[in-house]
């Protein structure tokens, strides 16, 4: 049994903490009765709303175009709230597409806004975008019933795998790391803790093409700090929602510098009419080899600009699916160039397998997925076969010590028993695991209130 099972005992000292709302926000949520209350919400209110605002943003405020891309029937529909809807979210998303231009302007061109004008203008824009996400609650009343909207099924067949991954899927591990791609650095904020600026530059992933943005967050007076490529959770828009539990400002006050990489599909990344995440279900198993092939090519590229501009370590991780990203890329990227190797990994809520989070886990049903592909020629087993590409090896890609592991006995997205075998697999010592009575979305909050894992990845990567 590990030491460190019972959240409420500190093993390890943590800086002192600075923001007692969020540790308070631990107390009162970081408890097992929030992860079920948790997934009915995620099933019942903020999927289905979610489709609801992405159909929206394609139809501006007509009915008819509303309706063709939500596939819904329009048969009793309450047309005089909807067009209500359409108009009060197009007039928030006319909003947010303004201050984002201004923000561009500000952040990545030769606009001579000084570093209070750009503070001002970075706190318009994330509240433009939130209140933008927020417009998703003037749906709610077309979310009475069963009858929810699901995510509609996009799956490309075997043929079309094929042809981008081989027969045998031999494509699905890349060969070259990109060489040479431009990053361009933004203008900063400077923050009590610290100074906040993003990096964007064109994903080297063929089937993504599109820019990829990650913020990163310094520390104050560290010089040459710890790196920590760290990933985010599906649907998580961490530079859109006020609210979120941000591991990353933790992790800077740990004395880390941390590169919050925006996956694929979410965030400025989203397409227009989806949400954060939704093509990557949507096209299962599809979506997850090219999210993850290509996530894994981009932080290769955040990698080489770390080890560039700092001496410090560098390490991977992440929580939920950013966990998982950081597993597959600390094995590809490591295997490719040993500059670029991880120092090591801080993994939260992570499993094993891909299979068994696809379909052991209650992701898919919580995101009205389905996962019956027969129709468009698979097996189960034949996409089990892709997925396996994607797990990690037996063997770690950093040395077990190095490994910082939190995972929750409760834990029904990403299986405990999977993540358990793994980290048993890979000999992480008991020391370095923290086991805790919690399912996956009660375990950011639990942290809020005892830092430990990350007081202990701060022990690790501090004697590198």
């Amino acid at each position: 049994m590990s030491v460190t099972d019972q959240p409420d005992a500190m093993q390890y000292k943590a800086r002192p903490r600075r923001n007692w709302g969020r540790t308070l926000k631990g107390y009162a949520f970081g408890w097992p009765w929030f992860d079920p209350v948790s997934s009915w919400a995620l099933r019942r209110l903020f999927v289905p709303s979610s489709l609801l605002w992405a159909a929206a943003e394609q139809a501006g405020t007509s009915a008819d175009r509303f309706f063709e891309a939500a596939q819904l029937p329009r048969k009793g529909a309450n047309e005089k709230k909807l067009m209500e809807a359409l108009v009060k979210t197009a007039a928030a998303r006319d909003i947010a597409q303004r201050r984002e231009a201004e923000w561009q302007k500000a952040f990545f061109g030769n606009s001579p806004e000084g570093p209070e004008a750009r503070r001002e203008l970075e706190a318009a824009r994330y509240a433009a975008s939130h209140a933008y996400n927020l417009s998703r609650r003037h749906f709610g009343f077309m979310l009475r019933g069963n009858n929810l909207p699901r995510i509609k099924q996009q799956t490309q067949s075997p043929e079309e795998i094929a042809a981008i991954y081989g027969a045998k899927f031999e494509r699905l591990s890349f060969d070259n790391l990109a060489a040479g791609t431009k990053i361009e650095v933004s203008k900063r904020v400077e923050r009590t803790a610290g100074t906040d600026f993003w990096l964007r530059f064109e994903s080297p992933s063929a089937l993504l093409g599109d820019t990829v943005y990650a913020r990163v967050l310094e520390p104050r007076g560290v010089e040459n700090p710890p790196t920590v490529i760290f990933g985010h959770g599906i649907c998580i828009e961490f530079d859109h929602w006020r609210g979120l539990i941000d591991e990353a400002r933790t992790l800077r006050a740990e004395g880390f510098r941390v590169i919050r990489p925006v996956a694929p599909w979410h965030g400025r990344r989203r397409p227009l009419g989806s949400f954060g995440g939704q093509p990557m279900m949507a096209r299962i198993p599809g979506g997850m080899f090219d999210a993850f092939t290509g996530a894994a090519q981009e932080w290769a590229v955040l990698a080489k600009w770390a080890r560039e501009t700092s001496r410090g370590a560098l390490a991977f991780g992440g929580t939920s699916l950013g966990a998982l990203i950081a597993q597959f890329a600390a094995e590809k990227i490591g295997a490719r160039d040993e500059n670029l190797r991880a120092d090591g990994l801080f993994l939260i809520t992570h499993s094993g397998r891909m299979s068994d989070a696809t379909f052991g886990g209650d992701m898919a049903g919580l995101l009205g997925v389905d996962l019956n592909a027969e129709a468009s020629g698979w097996s189960r087993e034949r996409i089990e076969q892709g997925l396996g590409l994607l797990d990690p090896a037996l063997l770690p890609a950093v040395k077990p010590e190095r490994i910082v592991t939190v995972l929750g006995k409760r834990d029904r997205i990403t299986p405990y028993a999977s993540g358990l075998s793994l980290i048993d697999s890979w000999g992480v010592p008991d020391e370095n695991r923290f086991v805790w009575d919690r399912g996956h979305f009660s375990m950011p909050l639990t942290m809020l209130r005892n830092p430990a894992p990350v007081a202990r990845f701060r022990e690790v990567m501090m004697r590198l």
